[in-house]
């Protein structure tokens, strides 16, 4: 496994990390099955594993905090965030970014997950409906009272990131220091024409969700949807990457993954990891061999056949 800084903190996130969203409480309930995935990953080196409040209405949190009491693993070894935004009940003020909603979900996370601190707490979603002000300073006070050790945003525009950061620096208050945008070989350019111009030079690191476009980039597809897959279960998220033009590149890609030695989907990966900006690429598994596999595409290099890559995906 290799390591970098996020951003320009001092924490040191594993390049390649375990996200619960979809797979932790939803898709996967069997605790003994989880169980042996976090080993899996633990043992190749993932320290990051992300979560967050709405994963499952909480029950990735609860499977998640369960799982690393049961294996005994120490909390200072470990990389734990989670997020905050979605609705969590019929509540009016149980969601959104307000002091409230914020205060008291990151407690209500910490108890589910068994921990007494997250190491990330992510703003799941820019709210348009609580003033900019309220949402720095809510998050700085998670962060000054040890709730949290560091704070990001996820899927925030470059205004709004760039805006948050000022805000913090000029109040003395705690500035985010990690965005969580989704980036991949089919999904690139708000990542790298937006976002990363703003979020470099401020320090703030990257850390991916979705780096396989929903599987896509497994070459999984390659043949129509197989039965129980999650095109097959997620319709939408079929039309929007199963398209010719995907498909084609997808199995273009192929031959460029031979010629390295490394399965698509490790090429996707370290792909994404090319980017400097890039702190950590987080990665689903609903078996132990897909983390496995994922694992290698820490020690891939791509420097030979990046213009070969570029040529595909532009085509």
């Amino acid at each position: 496994m290799k390591y970098r800084n996020l951003g320009a903190s001092g924490l040191k996130v594993s390049v390649i990390s375990l996200g619960a969203w979809i797979t932790y409480g939803g898709s996967v309930t069997d605790k003994k099955k989880i169980t042996k995935i976090v080993e899996r990953a633990l043992a190749g080196g993932i320290n990051f594993f992300d979560n967050a409040d709405a994963y499952a209405q909480g029950g990735a949190e609860r499977v998640m905090g369960e799982v690393f009491g049961d294996i005994g693993v120490p909390r200072h070894h470990l990389v734990l965030s989670s997020k905050v935004y979605w609705p969590q009940s019929d509540n009016i003020n149980d969601r959104g970014l307000s002091r409230k909603h914020v205060l008291e979900s990151v407690d209500r996370s910490l108890e589910r997950m068994q921990t007494d601190y997250l190491d990330l707490y992510f703003a799941h979603r820019f709210d348009l409906e609580t003033p900019l002000e309220e949402i720095v300073e809510a998050f700085s006070d998670v962060v000054r009272s040890g709730r949290a050790l560091y704070w990001g945003t996820s899927e925030w525009s470059a205004l709004q990131i760039a805006e948050a950061h000022a805000y913090a620096k000029a109040n003395g208050l705690v500035a985010p220091i990690t965005e969580q945008p989704q980036y991949s070989m089919l999904y690139r350019e708000r990542v790298e024409n937006e976002i990363l111009p703003v979020t470099e030079p401020r320090g703030i690191g990257l850390v991916v969700w979705s780096p396989l476009a929903q599987g896509m980039l497994t070459g999984k597809y390659d043949g129509g949807i197989p039965k129980g897959s999650r095109f097959a279960q997620l319709e939408q998220t079929a039309e929007r990457f199963l398209t010719e033009e995907n498909r084609h590149k997808v199995e273009a890609l192929k031959s460029v993954a031979d010629d390295v030695g490394v399965s698509r989907a490790q090429l996707a990966l370290a792909w994404v990891l090319r980017q400097p900006g890039v702190s950590s690429v987080i990665t689903g598994a609903t078996k132990v061999d897909q983390i496995r596999d994922n694992l290698k595409a820490a020690d891939v290099e791509l420097d030979e056949k990046a213009a070969e890559i570029e040529a595909i995906l532009t085509s």
